[in-house]
């Protein structure tokens, strides 16, 4: 399936999302573009999503200055809704991770979760996309 080829490293998110009242998982690059996605979410409203919070980081970063005048780094952003959240963090060189997750969710250990993902992420994203041939153990489907 065209979603699966073009969503290698969605097993990765799915880990982050293996835990009570955490919902769905998005990386996405700085222009919107999809990168991965969790299982639970189809391409189509990932797209959409990636699209939406890459607007929202970029609107996050503007506002640096109304935390602090110096040249302060955007770290995450969290929106809160009535019915849960939005956790958005950096995830190396033009790249975000987004997690939603209920109202009930233990929002410290779904940072702490994405945090060790971008640091497991940090070394697929840096390597060449080449490089992808089957290294998990599965053939490929050419």
């Amino acid at each position: 399936m065209n979603d699966h080829m073009n969503n290698e490293l969605g097993w990765m998110l799915d880990e982050v999302v293996r835990m009570p009242e955490a919902r769905h998982a998005i990386l996405l690059s700085a222009d919107g573009m999809l990168r991965a996605h969790s299982e639970g979410i189809h391409r189509d409203e990932a797209e959409r999503q990636a699209a939406a919070l890459s607007g929202l980081q970029s609107i996050s970063r503007s506002t640096a200055e109304f935390c602090q005048p110096e040249e302060t780094p955007w770290r995450q952003t969290l929106v809160e809704f009535a019915g849960g959240y939005v956790f958005l963090i950096a995830a190396g060189p033009g790249a975000y991770l987004a997690v939603s997750a209920s109202e009930q969710v233990d929002m410290e250990a779904v940072t702490y979760r994405m945090q060790k993902l971008v640091d497991r992420l940090g070394k697929e994203l840096t390597s060449p996309p080449r490089q992808d041939d089957a290294w998990q153990g599965m053939g490929s489907t050419a």
